[in-house]
């Protein structure tokens, strides 16, 4: 059958790579894009938030499965409007993506489902959160716009001071547009970060292994927060019974209670939790694969990817068997232009991309690419998501890393410690 895969980054590549090897997919379409999906699949010049166009489009191509990878498109209700038309998407419908387009419906509906989270107060009028500030003990909080904001609306400050600058900056300043329409002060929580996906047709819940991003830009977590600068998986932070706890405290509870909201949930739900002294804690709530924890997960799967999507969109995941993973572990390392996570320069061209993809146990998943005379030039931020297997954490690193050694363009940079914390475990 023709699968219509909806998006332009790291996470589509990996998305189009891995249901192209489906015995059971015939074309591969990826609209709108980059240079990688052109080689894994065909592009599509249609941007991935242009609802009508995606859906004439699957209408007039014979598309039987559309699979919606970014949330912008979920929150405007895309899988609303294919349902509507008779066409099957993975994904939530509008108002089950909220559980990330809202950080105010998150943090509500997780009090109200008893799920372990960080206190929490949200405010409408700036002047009113920064008297909150003012007014309570100098200590450290994490300040979040309410709305999407490509990753980069959450501010961890260490201070008052920190705290009431990021305050203006969201709420007041508006640099995130209409995401700081409603803004949440949290306490900030302290241990280790780990994201646990699970895929669910909103009865039964398939978990994925668990993987830890790294979110921060620089080595050691340091500098402001970015859509993530490589990820790994498994991580020796959740063992199997702490995944049981997460799956009984956080990802069942969570399902419940978006079904009573009348809002049910059908989709990859995915925790990013803090692993504090008291336990897993929920930090926030994407309703789509992790981008990048997608490609070091989709390496390692050997289910066929198609099977898993259709029986979620069937409601019929009860009936599919135990996923199969390859047991070697994966490193997936970032790549970006200088600059990122602010101001940055496109159009530059990249080298020793065959190099990189043609060593062993290597996948180079594209993200801001695109084609210009021939070339491979950059068009993001995030460029390149260079993915590795190993037999452990330390040799899957070490193979991703010789593979990043191999490209370059003027500027390009990367974290060095992507999975290090891994031995830090215990």
């Amino acid at each position: 059958m023709n699968i219509l895969i909806v998006g332009n980054g790291g996470r589509e590549h990996a998305l189009a790579w891995k249901i192209a090897q489906s015995p059971r997919a015939d074309r591969v379409f990826v609209a709108p894009g980059n240079a990688g999906t052109d080689l894994d699949g065909e592009n599509v010049p249609i941007e991935a938030t242009d609802i009508p166009a995606l859906l004439r489009f699957a209408q007039e191509n014979d598309v039987r499965l559309t699979v919606v990878g970014p949330e912008a498109p979920l929150a405007a209700g895309l899988v609303d409007a294919f349902e509507a038309a008779g066409l099957r998407a993975f994904g939530p419908r509008r108002n089950a993506a909220e559980l990330e387009a809202s950080k105010v419906f998150c943090k509500d509906l997780l009090r109200q489902a008893d799920v372990p989270s960080a206190e929490y107060h949200t405010f409408v009028n700036p002047d009113d959160a920064i008297k909150f500030l003012k007014d309570r003990e100098d200590v450290p909080v994490v300040v979040k716009a309410d709305g999407l904001a490509a990753g980069k609306g959450v501010v961890v400050c260490e201070n008052r001071d920190e705290a009431i600058a990021a305050a203006d900056l969201i709420a007041g300043q508006k640099i995130f547009g209409d995401a700081g329409s409603r803004l949440v002060i949290e306490e900030r929580l302290d241990g280790q970060e780990a994201s646990v996906l699970a895929v669910t047709d909103g009865r039964t819940i398939v978990t994925l292994q668990p993987a830890q991003d790294h979110k921060a830009a620089y080595d050691g977590d340091r500098g402001p927060n970015t859509g993530g600068m490589g990820a790994y998986c498994p991580t020796p932070l959740v063992d199997d019974a702490m995944l049981h706890w997460i799956e009984e405290h956080v990802l069942v509870p969570t399902v419940h209670a978006m079904k009573r909201a009348r809002r049910p949930f059908r989709g990859v739900l995915y925790a990013g939790l803090m692993l504090t002294r008291q336990g897993p804690k929920v930090l926030e709530y994407n309703v789509r694969f992790g981008d990048p924890e997608c490609q070091p997960l989709l390496v390692r799967l050997k289910t066929d990817l198609v099977d898993l999507l259709e029986a979620t969109v069937d409601e019929r995941l009860d009936q599919l068997g135990p996923l199969e993973w390859d047991p070697r572990p994966a490193v997936c390392v970032v790549m970006a232009s200088q600059g990122y996570p602010g101001p940055y320069t496109k159009g530059l061209p990249i080298r020793g991309l065959v190099d990189a993809d043609e060593m062993p146990q290597v996948k180079v998943f594209h993200a801001g690419t695109t084609v210009k005379n021939g070339h491979v030039v950059t068009a993001g931020g995030r460029v390149l998501n260079v993915t590795a297997l190993g037999e452990t954490i330390p040799k899957a690193k070490l193979n991703a890393y010789r593979a990043v050694k191999c490209i370059r363009w003027p500027g390009a940079w990367c974290r060095k410690d992507i999975s290090d914390k891994a031995a830090r475990v215990g």
